[in-house]
């Protein structure tokens, strides 16, 4: 009888295992678009709950049936665009030129904002009429979400970078756009549409310290072992004398920045009745303008969860919703 072998347990691909620098992430890349239109939006995570759909696909299994959808529930009240950021061409890629504040911002708002960044003391015209588009090599929209709508206890706005659709070479095109849209309210269905896909970056659920079994999914070893049970058979070779990097070690499980490509929305909503079950979400309440997304997403109740245009190609997906359940989620 030969040497049994298995494939390796538990995944290196997301390696180190640190944590995430911040709740609210950074979107490092955006999809090409030809649209002049904002890319992202954000919403805090309320909860989950399930649906009767329809499926309308041509090529699905269900085509035509009535299936059962578990879905995430994504509160997303309007966010407000604050500011306008403009690159220019550095020595080692984009550089910021110079950011452009809003001077029609509400006191409230205004007060918020500045709990969170350093705003300028004195109000002054933005100036973006007098800046010349051959300077600049890209445009981005400061934004803020508005967490005084939102079923949340904290206030602080939480800001964020999004950037302007229409390609590299529309520069005029996005100066106009953000000239337009600076200090106005932003809402989810004026960026994004129903039956269509977005990708999701969000922080994880954090679970603290964890040892090589839990966090890497190596087997607990025999009764017969001299030594502790969960821990690695091996902690790598005499020479080098020294810790490989592949080898499971314990340490912060969680907590880690993820994206998800390839979300489907299945319904953007301003009446939170339509979604909120009896006694509202758990650990959350009840919503106002909402996203629904297809199955689960990253983080807990009141997680941050950012919402963006998707980079990666998807097959057709086309459900009608035919009930949405709002049964009590309180266990009784």
């Amino acid at each position: 009888m030969g040497k049994r072998s298995k494939p390796r347990a538990g995944s290196l691909a997301y390696s180190p295992r640190k944590r995430a620098k911040k709740e609210t992430p950074r979107i490092h890349s955006w999809r090409e678009t030809l649209e002049i239109n904002l890319m992202g939006f954000a919403g805090y995570k309320a909860g989950m709950t399930h649906i009767m759909a329809v499926d309308h696909a041509k090529n699905s299994p269900t085509s035509g049936m009535e299936v059962f959808i578990p879905v995430t529930i994504v509160e997303t009240p309007p966010m407000v665009v604050f500011g306008v950021r403009l690159y220019e061409d550095g020595y080692s890629g984009k550089r910021t030129r110079t950011d452009v504040i809003s001077p029609e911002l509400d006191d409230k708002l205004t007060a918020d904002l500045n709990k969170r960044i350093s705003l300028p003391k004195k109000k002054k015209k933005s100036g973006l009429e007098k800046i010349d588009p051959e300077k600049i090599s890209d445009i981005r929209l400061l934004v803020c979400t508005q967490p005084r709508s939102a079923s949340l206890p904290k206030k602080k706005p939480d800001v964020m970078e999004i950037a302007i659709g229409g390609g590299s070479e529309a520069t005029e095109d996005k100066l106009e756009f953000a000239r337009e849209i600076l200090g106005k309210e932003v809402k989810a269905e004026d960026v994004f549409k129903e039956n269509s896909f977005v990708d999701i970056t969000a922080v994880t659920k954090g679970k603290g310290f964890q040892g090589p079994v839990k966090r890497w999914g190596i087997i607990v070893q025999s009764r017969k072992v001299s030594n502790k049970r969960r821990h690695v058979g091996s902690g790598g070779p005499w020479h080098p004398a020294r810790r490989i990097w592949r080898i499971p070690m314990p340490g912060q499980m969680g907590y880690h920045t993820r994206t998800e490509n390839n979300k489907f929305i299945l319904k953007i909503g301003d009446d939170g009745e339509e979604v909120t079950p009896k006694g509202g979400f758990l650990r959350y309440g009840k919503v106002g303008n909402y996203v629904m997304l297809k199955g689960s997403v990253a983080g807990p109740a009141k997680r941050l969860i950012r919402i963006n245009l998707p980079k990666r190609p998807h097959k057709e997906e086309n459900y009608e919703i035919t009930h949405i359940s709002t049964e009590s989620k309180q266990g009784v």
